[in-house]
């Protein structure tokens, strides 16, 4: 979302995004304020990534930089090169964290993934130029609001069902006290008349009898949209479904200033 409204609307003037994994936001850091020490350091795992040209081979280098990921003090270049690695290596690019804050997603097999692309991380680089990067509670981000602020909230998605459970996003979870939570702070800035979106799961479309979000956003314009997901262990689950796009406002129209991804 960040980089198409970046690329879409280049009259913004700040934008600022916030997440509360501190891999993610050092990744972006440095994507932003290195890239050419970032592209290097990548260089070097895609050519060991493609020596190894074995999938036992590779899978003993993926785990070795999964366990360094964990276990080891990195530098900022090495934690953002690692991030990037294992995103590009593991099972279907997801990002996923046990009990004890461990990236644990296996291997992904990918004979001839694209590790580093030069191209795109000077180009993302170019756009993160404007943002500024905040680690930390979504709540912090009501210290930043100044003039006029769209807010668009992207949190870990309410599981559809027990099956589809995934909200280890990082090892503190978001169930549905912090849903609940992040409602409150949606109306908090909503009353303060910023704009905002937030984007979440469906689970209606799959429950008929779930209202869980159409009740606690009543107040809100709930609009369900169709949206392709691709990563599923059953493989008949996977497909379009609905989503939610949940907004504080009906119509919009209005400068662009600053944008608020979190």
């Amino acid at each position: 979302m960040l980089f198409f409204i970046l690329q879409k609307y280049p009259n913004i003037k700040k934008a600022i995004i916030n997440d509360i994994n501190p891999h993610l936001i050092r990744t972006y850091t440095i994507i932003r304020d290195n890239p050419y020490a970032l592209i290097n350091a990548l260089s070097e795992l895609q050519e060991k990534f493609r020596t190894a040209n074995d999938s036992e081979k590779q899978k003993e280098l993926f785990l070795n930089i999964r366990s360094r990921f964990n276990q080891e003090s990195l530098t900022d270049i090495e934690e953002a090169a690692f991030m990037i690695f294992l995103n590009r290596t593991c099972f279907n690019g997801l990002y996923r964290e046990n009990s004890k804050g461990f990236f644990n997603v296996p291997f992904g097999r990918y004979s001839n993934p694209t590790i580093c692309d030069k191209a795109l991380l000077i180009a993302d680089s170019e756009l993160l130029q404007k943002v500024e990067i905040l680690n930390g509670d979504f709540s912090q981000t009501g210290e930043f609001v100044e003039g006029y602020t769209f807010f668009y909230f992207d949190p870990p998605y309410r599981p559809l069902d027990a099956t589809s459970s995934f909200n280890s996003y990082v090892k503190e979870g978001f169930d549905d006290k912090e849903q609940i939570r992040l409602k409150d702070f949606y109306s908090s800035i909503s009353s303060q008349g910023y704009q905002g979106m937030l984007s979440n799961s469906d689970c209606k479309g799959r429950n008929s009898k779930d209202d869980f979000f159409d009740i606690l956003y009543k107040d809100f314009y709930i609009e369900r949209v169709y949206a392709k997901r691709n990563i599923n262990a059953n493989a008949s689950k996977r497909g379009s479904l609905t989503e939610l796009l949940i907004r504080n406002y009906d119509n919009f129209q209005g400068p662009s200033s600053t944008l608020f991804d979190l």
